[in-house]
């Protein structure tokens, strides 16, 4: 016996580390079963009737025939009965858009050489110069507490917007557009995004998910040719209208619905539909001229065919169309960007109103998934990371600026907490926002990943938004031209329910979907038994096998040596090393996890909707950590900015951490829960605690200085010159503080000296001890005019809002009747 258990450690190791087939290892054990047979001292009986087993195994596992006839096949017929029915739009859903970074971390076994080596993301001259000056410009003319009371920009920055083109980033520049990468579009939101909502989701829902992308994937070249260049010079302002009052989450189910028919259209008879809709929250849709419309198509009369449900159809309709109704706008958070319903009753249309003529009537849903994950991986990321951004900038100099107690706000421990988590958020977000973009770029539709992007920089940015207004206290909660963060702390909440709530993306999307599109084998099986395939599906169920043997060992293995000996790419930047360890050993496990998971619980883990939602959040960690590597290195590790990558990837590490604990203290089968625990996940106990006040504190810092590092974490920030806007003053009072505390410290120095004595001056003000000190000699004219231009900018920093004591009544109240009027 001794002798066998010698290799079972080896076998392990091998396990873990090895990429052979699942029978090599069944052959391997075999052969040390036959080999302790003969060596082990067995009495000839017994080694007899060892043998016989080791060869009857070694017939039913390593002869093909004999595994699918005896084994495979009741597990085959056991997993066809129990494969849920999945209807086309699911299926649809399922397989839409590819598989990235995201597999790889799925997998268990993570090539970090891969990530790597993904190209960084760069804009070309031409749009670097649209961003520098033509955004930038846009910036400048919309003032954000302009907008809020006209609520609407004002004509000449509509006009700016399509006159420059940035209705039509993505459409190629033979039909007049600017043909921007991913990455261009992405950008421009983030920067459109530090100074108002308004003008960022005027150009981003163009650009996004609407006419624009489905005709450039499935428009007819006639389609193509009319309405790409009257989108693209702004003549045509574009809206998409899916979510109906009765399907918002649950778009697939829309009842909106169309019927194949006969009519007249442009006094001719001719093949059409005749369509029923009622749709809401759809952006744009009350200045629209063309929108594009999702509804159910029936065909009852089987004039297209023979189904007669033909499934989701998308439509491209003018706004005048007859039987349109473009209705009354909403007011999404008093949000200033234009939203609204759009209905119709037995609106008929021809069939050339369908996005690629009639053939692709029933093609809708799939239309919609392929094209929802570039524009769902650029939109909210890059708006939300704006809003980051623009709050670590602002939030950062108030704090310096701000005094209370004699002492800048930003140096006290308790806004540090809050400053830490506004950097750290602000530097991960924007870094998985960057290398999203650039997926893109290279051609993939990150159906998984796009759904990450959206989930976290919009949970994180309202973390760093409300962590903002936690540190400017009373500034923040009244409206007016000098407060710059009150409107994104409105408005915040949009970006978390729209294109996908999250309540519903981290608990039936993340891994829900993760784990069909991102596992190696599951899809193959499933479409193995769906056809009926018993070949397929033993070559994907027996590698299956040794996938999940194998990362079982391989999360073993590395938990009990402190994944120490992971390997990890030549060249990373040494203080990241164990980063990359540490996650190899994570995303084993996770994939460990995730077999057991399916495997117990089959079809009903679609509804442990709070399990579903943690093993979520790990994968979505891993991918957040891995973008935070991924800028690192590709910043060039600047050591200034090493503070916001640890603290960033040490959240990350930490909350997956307790993904993994709630996942297993909540699993149903109590003992895998204790296997997974004690001898898989966490075999020496918890590797991460909660990020050091040392770490947060030099992250907090970076945020209150001027320095390259604060540079590159707000690049993108429209930073006006004028000091009386709210942000240009920030800009110039955290200059004309840092410039004046030196003095203002040599100025406490002397009173405690005893060098001059303060005498109480009434109507003096704050400063009124610096003309005392300038009196004694003790700064020279010039520090007291430095001092005296801090305080003019520090006060108007710190300056709130007020207005006449009817602002906001009057136009309400010239609706309202006389008495009730003098009674107001």
């Amino acid at each position: 016996m001794w002798w066998f258990l010698v290799f079972i450690p080896p076998l392990v190791v091998a396990l873990a580390y090895g990429r052979a087939p699942f029978f090599a290892w069944v052959g391997a054990m075999l052969a040390w079963l036959a080999a302790w047979t003969a060596f082990g001292g067995l009495p000839p009986g017994a080694a007899l009737g060892v043998g016989a087993v080791v060869a009857v195994a070694g017939a039913l596992f390593l002869v093909p025939a004999l595994r699918r006839g005896l084994v495979t096949a009741p597990i085959f017929r056991a997993f066809r009965a129990a494969l849920p029915t999945m209807s086309q739009t699911e299926r649809d859903a399922l397989e839409a858009g590819t598989v990235w970074w995201e597999g790889e971390l799925f997998a268990g076994r993570p090539d970090w050489r891969t990530l790597l080596a993904y190209p960084v993301p760069r804009l070309t001259d031409e749009e670097q110069r649209f961003l520098d000056n033509e955004t930038a410009e846009l910036c400048r003319l919309t003032q954000d507490w302009d907008c809020t009371q006209r609520q609407d920009m004002p004509a000449e920055v509509w006009q700016y917007i399509k006159d420059k083109g940035f209705l039509g980033m993505i459409i190629p520049r033979e039909y007049g557009g600017k043909g921007f990468s991913a990455f261009a579009h992405s950008q421009v939101v983030t920067k459109l995004s530090t100074r108002s909502s308004a003008p960022a989701v005027t150009v981003m829902v163009p650009n996004s998910l609407g006419p624009a992308e489905l005709l450039l994937h499935y428009g007819t070249p006639e389609q193509k040719a009319h309405y790409l260049p009257r989108l693209a010079r702004g003549q045509e302002i574009p809206a998409f209208a899916l979510t109906s009052p009765w399907a918002g989450s649950d778009a697939a189910s829309i009842p909106d619905a169309g019927v194949v028919c006969r009519g007249t259209w442009q006094g001719r008879e001719v093949l059409g539909m005749r369509v029923s809709f009622d749709k809401r929250y759809i952006t744009l849709a009350p200045v629209c001229t063309v929108f594009g419309l999702a509804f159910r198509l029936f065909d009852p009369d089987r004039l297209l065919g023979d189904v007669e449900d033909l499934g989701i159809t998308c439509a491209l309709v003018p706004h005048d169309h007859p039987g349109v109704k473009i209705g009354r706008r909403h007011l999404p958070l008093n949000a200033v960007w234009m939203n609204g319903p759009i209905q119709g009753q037995d609106v008929f249309m021809p069939l050339d109103f369908i996005i690629g003529g009639p053939t692709m009537a029933g093609q809708g849903w799939r239309m919609l998934m392929e094209c929802l994950a570039a524009g769902r991986s650029i939109s909210l990321p890059g708006s939300n990371t704006g809003m980051q951004k623009m709050t670590a900038r602002a939030v950062g100099a108030y704090a310096r600026v701000r005094y209370q107690f004699k002492t800048a706000i930003g140096r006290f421990e308790g806004v540090e907490e809050a400053l830490t988590r506004i950097g750290a958020n602000t530097y991960l977000c924007d870094a998985a926002r960057v290398m999203t973009a650039g997926a893109i770029d290279l051609g993939e539709k990150p159906s998984v990943v796009s759904a990450i992007v959206k989930y976290h920089v919009t949970e994180r940015a309202r973390q760093t938004v409300n962590d903002g207004m936690d540190v400017i206290g009373g500034k923040g909660i009244c409206l007016g031209p000098q407060n710059f963060l009150g409107r994104a702390y409105q408005q915040i909440p949009v970006g978390i329910t729209v294109e996908g709530a999250n309540i519903l993306t981290r608990s039936l999307i993340l891994f829900g979907q993760g784990a069909i599109r991102c596992h190696p084998y599951v899809l193959k099986e499933m479409n193995a038994a769906r056809e009926g395939d018993l070949a397929a599906f033993d070559h994907a169920f027996w590698r299956h096998i040794g996938y999940t043997l194998s990362n079982a060992a391989r999360a073993l293995v590395t938990g009990l040596t402190g994944s120490h000996f992971v390997s990890v790419p030549d060249g990373v930047a040494p203080e990241t090393r164990r980063y990359y360890q540490q996650l190899s050993r994570f995303s084993a496990a996770f994939a460990f996890l995730s077999d057991i998971s399916m495997g117990t619980l089959g079809g009903a883990l679609k509804r442990k909707e709070k399990l579903s939602a943690r093993l979520g959040d790990i994968l979505s960690l891993m991918y957040l950590a891995s973008a935070t590597l991924k800028r690192y290195e590709a910043d060039g590790r600047p050591t200034a900015d090493a503070p916001l990558m640890h603290w960033a990837i040490w959240d990350c590490m930490f909350k997956a951490q307790n993904a993994f604990e709630g996942a297993i203290a909540n699993f149903p089968n109590r003992f895998f829960a204790m296997l997974l625990r004690r001898l898989v996940v966490f075999p020496l106990g918890r590797p991460y605690v909660v990020p050091s006040d040392r770490l947060g504190h030099e992250v907090a810092r970076l945020l209150i200085e001027p320095s390259p590092t604060r540079n590159r974490l707000t690049s993108d920030v429209y930073l006006p010159t004028d000091v009386e806007e709210p942000v240009g003053a920030l800009e110039a009072a955290l200059l004309a503080t840092v410039d004046a505390e030196p003095v203002e410290a040599r100025v406490r120095r002397a009173q405690r000296d005893g060098q001059f004595r303060p005498t109480v001056s009434v109507g003096g003000g704050v400063d009124a001890v610096y003309d005392q000190a300038l009196a004694a000699g003790v700064i020279t004219a010039a520090e007291h005019a430095l001092i005296k231009r801090r305080g003019v900018l520090r006060d108007k920093v710190i300056r709130v809002d007020d207005h006449p004591y009817d602002f906001g009544l009057r136009d309400a109240l010239a609706t309202v009747d006389v008495p009730a009027r003098q009674a107001a």
